[in-house]
């Protein structure tokens, strides 16, 4: 059980480490010459080095829906970072059988939000750009949503065992 409780913490540990890095890292969209995460927009110059702007507030970012992603990925990185304290004070405190409940839920939650997320972002943003992809933190974000819900599923499965 103790290696079980291990790797469920390691799998939660990586599962931050994505969310951070899918939140806080500049590449949700790129091209040869722009990079941009749900933040600010980096503009390479003719000299090679890379220019950093706000987002356009064109009908092509549409404010509210950036700041729905904004939030919902803060909100992910938040509710998982709580789900852990939560996993490591219910594993010392409570008895078998209520373990590992709020933690689930919290990392639930946490799931939900980078999902929110990373569709409002794949529904709203860059539908008519041809020439872009999608960069390796939108990446991240739908990996992490995997990480987190499958963990969010582990800790229910965990809270009923009695041995």
């Amino acid at each position: 059980m103790l290696i079980l409780l291990a790797g469920i913490f390691v799998l939660h540990i990586i599962g931050i480490i994505m969310l951070l890095v899918a939140t806080i890292d500049n590449a949700w969209w790129e091209t040869d010459m722009i990079s941009t995460d749900v933040w600010f927009r980096w503009i390479k110059m003719s000299n090679g080095l890379w220019n950093q702007t706000d987002l356009p507030t064109t009908h092509t970012y549409p404010q509210e829906y950036l700041q729905a992603v904004q939030a919902s990925s803060v909100l992910a990185c938040i509710f998982s970072i709580i789900s852990i304290l939560v996993f490591l004070a219910q594993l010392f405190t409570l008895t078998k059988g209520k373990r590992f409940t709020l933690s689930g839920i919290f990392q639930l939650l946490a799931a939900l939000s980078i999902m929110i997320a990373a569709a409002i972002y794949t529904d709203r943003f860059h539908l008519k750009e041809n020439n872009g992809w999608y960069g390796h933190c939108y990446i991240l974000a739908w990996i992490s949503f995997s990480i987190t819900f499958i963990s969010s599923i582990i800790y229910f499965v965990l809270r009923k065992k009695t041995a």
